[in-house]
């Protein structure tokens, strides 16, 4: 066997420009199979930990997908809002460790803007528990002083290019460049975050107070004919909301999330919904994960059309080697050695070229990871394979191993007279 291997290598050698083409695009197929897998898992996971910090989300009774699209996503609307005084008695309970309530409807240039307090930028975290960061300035206020002042997403900063000092407006409802504009009220750029993978990135972030601010002279969604009220004279008005669109709740212990899950089932004051962020976000990406999955079938037929290539060369170069394959024969080898040889020297090029595309994936993911991160926000983890990269691994060698077999039986059956007697 160790003879017939090193023929192999010999004979593989011998033809290695064409070879090392199909090698090349088994390497190719193969980091695009595991570089795919990698990118899946990982956006999978920037997914589901949009929101980590968080024990439970809550909000008016709907279904959980649908409270995390908009609590979480910023897409589409509440149902209804819960009122200061629900969340007040909720921030009582005994297991509540914060609250920090969410007021959602307004945008700006199409980006969903959030109403909050600076209470959202110490507890706020996704992925492993990573906390808001700000690349530069700083959290608003939070108070009437500084009531005007907004805090912008990295995306947000990016695309519109707003630095430190930028004086925006806000839109009322969300319908981008086209809704009435707040235009007698503008905000301060005071602080941009650090990119972040998440909804966090397109977002605008003001007080709550701002919130009621700005819609003073509002009623039913439209401007109050004959009445305006101006930015230097909100400050005087009770701007403390009412009503906000959901909060988010962290617990002292994360044994008590049932319990007061519960509690807010119960709630009597008004119908409430507390959803754990995880578990609807898995419900989430089962839903809208489909893209993923054909990702992964394309990269699977490009491995296959590859393996189909080294099949073909091997085959198309087979007649060329009757002879070499005859005089095998003719020295003692039977038909099961040079099954053997041909199916060998077919493993070693799939060998071959499914470790080149390993490290090829290993290396794109390490040096493509920080540029992956500033521009669309997704932390390619440079760990170990997960078992679903070693399974497509065995798998393209397994593939490998078998198309090799389709030349190997044909030379099996390629008798001695015909290799040795010239064509006419």
């Amino acid at each position: 066997m160790t003879a017939l291997l090193h023929i192999a290598a010999h004979s593989a050698w011998n033809r290695r420009g064409t070879l090392a083409l199909v090698m090349l695009s088994i390497a190719l197929a193969t980091a695009l199979l595991l570089g795919l897998e990698r990118l899946r898992t990982d956006i999978r996971s920037s997914f589901t930990q949009a929101v980590s910090g968080t024990d439970l989300v809550v909000g008016a009774r709907t279904g959980p997908v649908q409270l995390m699209l908009y609590a979480v996503f910023h897409v589409g609307g509440a149902t209804n809002n819960i009122r200061m005084d629900s969340l007040r008695a909720l921030a009582a309970h005994r297991a509540v460790a914060w609250v920090v309530p969410i007021a959602l409807g307004d945008s700006h240039h199409g980006h969903p803007v959030l109403g909050t307090t600076p209470d959202y930028f110490s507890h706020f975290a996704y992925g492993e528990r990573q906390p808001l960061a700000l690349a530069q300035g700083r959290a608003f206020a939070g108070t009437l002083d500084g009531l005007f002042e907004a805090v912008i997403g990295a995306e947000v900063a990016r695309e519109r290019g707003y630095t430190l000092g930028q004086r925006i407006t806000l839109s009322h409802g969300l319908g981008g460049t086209l809704a009435p504009e707040h235009g007698d009220k503008p905000f301060t750029v005071v602080g941009v975050l650090a990119r972040t993978g998440t909804p966090v990135d397109r977002t605008v972030h003001v007080s709550l107070q701002a919130i009621e601010a700005i819609h003073l002279d509002w009623a039913g969604g439209a401007p109050l004919p004959g009445v305006a009220i101006a930015a230097e004279h909100a400050r005087k008005f009770d701007l403390e909301p009412k009503q906000v669109t959901a909060a988010l709740v962290g617990l002292k212990s994360r044994a008590a999330v049932f319990v007061v899950q519960r509690f807010v089932a119960n709630f009597e004051a008004e119908p409430l919904l507390a959803v754990l962020p995880g578990v609807a976000l898995d419900e989430l990406w089962a839903a809208v994960g489909l893209g993923e999955r054909a990702l992964l079938a394309i990269s699977g037929l490009v491995a296959l059309v590859s393996l189909a290539s080294l099949v073909a060369v091997v085959l198309a170069g087979l007649n060329e080697r009757r002879r070499e394959l005859a005089v095998l024969r003719a020295v003692g080898a039977g038909p099961r050695h040079v099954l053997v040889l041909l199916a060998a020297e077919g493993a070693l090029v799939t060998l071959a070229g499914a470790l080149l595309g390993l490290l090829a994936a290993a290396a794109a993911v390490v040096l493509a990871g920080p540029w992956v991160q500033r521009q669309f926000g997704i932390a390619l983890q440079a760990a170990a394979p997960t078992p679903e990269q070693v399974g497509l691994f065995g798998a393209v060698l397994l593939a490998g191993m078998l198309a090799s077999l389709v030349p190997g039986w044909r030379a099996y059956r390629l008798s001695l007279a015909d290799g040795l007697s010239p064509r006419t």
